[in-house]
This record gives C-alpha cells, structure tokens and sequence, in this order.
C-alpha cells in the first residue's frame, strides 16, 4: 500500500480533517492519522510517496526531496500551492493536486450573494432604513435598485469566476466577462458576453473581481478604471487586495460615487484608524469568502477523493500544471 503522511499546521489538520475523510485516506493508502508534520526538519520522510498538505506546509525544498527519495505525489487540502510546492518537485516530475475547484465554490456564492445584494441596494438601504426607524420612500431614494436586467461584469475567468458565472445563469442579468487568456467563445459558453477591460467597467454596475494576482495584475484596477464606472457602481473583492490601486479605491468610496464589498484589502486586515472602516458606502468582511466553518469539510473529501484515485492509478481530478502556474493563482 501507498505510505502516505499529513504535512500541514496542526491547527489546519484539526480543523479541517474530519474524521470521515481521514477515514476514507486511510481505507486508500498507508497513513498514521495522529501524525501532522509541520515541519520537515528530523522527520523520516524516507518511505512516503504521497504528501497530504494543508495551510502551514513547510515548503518541499530540495532538501526535503533528497530525504523523501520515494516521494511522487502532492494533495493540497487548499487552493493555491506556491508556498510550499517548489521548483525542485515541478523538476522531479511530482504529480499535484489541489483543491482549488472545491474552495472556489464558496467564493463563488458569497460573490453571488453579494452582487444580487448590491443590486438591490441592500447595504444603502439597511442604513438608511436603521438610521431612520422609520419607512420611506425607497422607490424614490434609489429608484436604481433591482437585479432585473442589470449589468453585472467579471473580471477573470479563474475556477471562482467561472463557477460565479454558472451561479449567476438563472438571474435576469447580463454577465460580462474579460480574461485575456480566454478565447470568446469560450465566454460565450459561460454564460457571458466577452468585452474588452474599459468596457466591462464603464457598463457594470457592479464589478466582481476573480483574477489571480501576480506581477502583471497587481493594481490593475486603478484610478484610470474605477473612474470608468457608473455612479453608484460597487466593486467587490474577494480575489486579492493587491489586484486594487487601495488609495484610488478609497478616494472614490469616501467621495460617495463609489460602493464596493471588500472581502480581501492591502494591508489585511485594514489598520485601525482606516477611513473606511466608518464609510456608508463599503461592506467589510475579514476574508471569509473562501471556505470557514462546516464548508472545510468540502476541502477534506475534495483531498479524499484525490488520494483515493492517485492510490488506485488513476490521473488526478484536478491537477496543477506547472506551465500554466505564471497566470494562476
């Protein structure tokens, strides 16, 4: 049978391994379920082939590999692995998993609900409607609010953007998407109609951002784009506070022309004295849009299912390929 090992933050492991799915990995490969590695250092790592990784892996340097001559294989129990899978397992040919696919669903129906919220000028109307303690005329007052025909845009077609379109497919919207990396029928098949960057702000009432953050899309919705919006339009963030020009954004929201939900900001968490901690027109939550609570359980099986089928022979569901790494997450 297969030697596995967990290597991850003790406190991930005993979050997010339920014993159900550990149950199912240890059915499928040799595995001691009390044993986490959070660190490599003096571990006997000299008969494992298939590493179980968590939020708090050590990275899998060279060094690692040297005591791990057998090891084949990685299953990320999260999404991104860049922090701990290096250039030297891409170059030993170490197959990887992870399960991105599995925590992009959350991500995906907090940004629905989110959009759909917006669209409604819930947040504008719950303070209003506090402040007031009293009914008013909310047809007059936002005479703009309701989904039915609005324009909702989305910017990246990443597993969270592309799950996000699904979502939004029963809903009298029209979807816009831009990914440069996307052919348009491809788009088209989403569900979305494919435009060009300027377009999906300047027609987008409210603007969803899914793209990865990397070198060439940090800050990438500046002054210049956030400008483009209609008044009243909301971004929401739940990709990476890096993606946003944060000083561009905060002018537009402390102006009022501008409404956002940010799930993830720069720096994280906001520091205290931020003026948008005490701004009307922003939602802040801390980062809670990928998998918390019961939804870790999701991450777990997603893992599972992995091991069980790399064990059996069979390719991985979802593998991470090394040449498509500079444009993902």
């Amino acid at each position: 049978m297969v030697r596995a090992a967990f290597a991850m933050a003790v406190s991930t492991a005993r979050e997010l391994l339920h014993p159900a799915a550990v149950a199912r990995i240890a059915a499928a490969v040799d595995i001691d379920p009390e044993v986490v590695l959070d660190d490599f250092a003096g571990a006997d790592l000299a008969d494992v082939e298939l590493l179980i990784t968590g939020w708090g892996c050590p990275p899998i340097t060279a060094d690692v590999l040297a005591a791990a001559p057998r090891l084949r294989a990685v299953v990320h129990t999260a999404g991104t692995v860049r922090q701990h899978v290096t250039e030297a397992c891409w170059d030993r040919g170490i197959a990887v998993s992870s399960a991105a696919a599995a925590n992009a669903v959350p991500v995906a129906e907090y940004a629905v609900a989110m959009i759909l919220l917006a669209g409604k000028r819930v947040p504008d109307i719950a303070r209003e409607f506090r402040a007031a303690r009293a009914q008013l005329d909310w047809n007059a007052l936002h005479p703009d609010a309701g989904n039915y025909g609005a324009t909702v845009g989305l910017l990246g077609a990443s597993l969270v953007g592309r799950r996000t379109a699904d979502l939004l497919r029963p809903f009298d919207l029209e979807v816009l998407l831009h990914d440069p990396y996307v052919p348009d029928d491809e788009v088209r098949a989403l569900g979305a109609e494919p435009v060009g960057l300027d377009e999906l702000f300047a027609r987008s009432r409210v603007v969803s951002l899914h793209a990865p953050l990397l070198d060439s899309t940090r800050g990438m919705v500046d002054a210049r784009l956030l400008g483009l919006m209609p008044d009243r339009a909301t971004l929401i963030n739940t990709a990476r506070g890096g993606l946003v020009d944060h000083a561009a954004l905060e002018r537009e929201l402390l102006s009022g022309r501008l409404r956002a939900v940010l799930d993830v900001t720069t720096p994280e968490p906001l520091p205290p004295d931020s003026p948008l901690w005490d701004c009307d027109g922003v939602v802040l939550t801390p980062h809670i849009a990928g998998s918390t609570g019961n939804e870790l359980r999701r991450l777990a099986d997603a893992a599972a299912d992995e091991v069980r089928r790399w064990a059996a022979g069979e390719p991985f569901a979802h593998p991470v390929r090394r040449e498509l790494l500079p444009i993902t997450a």
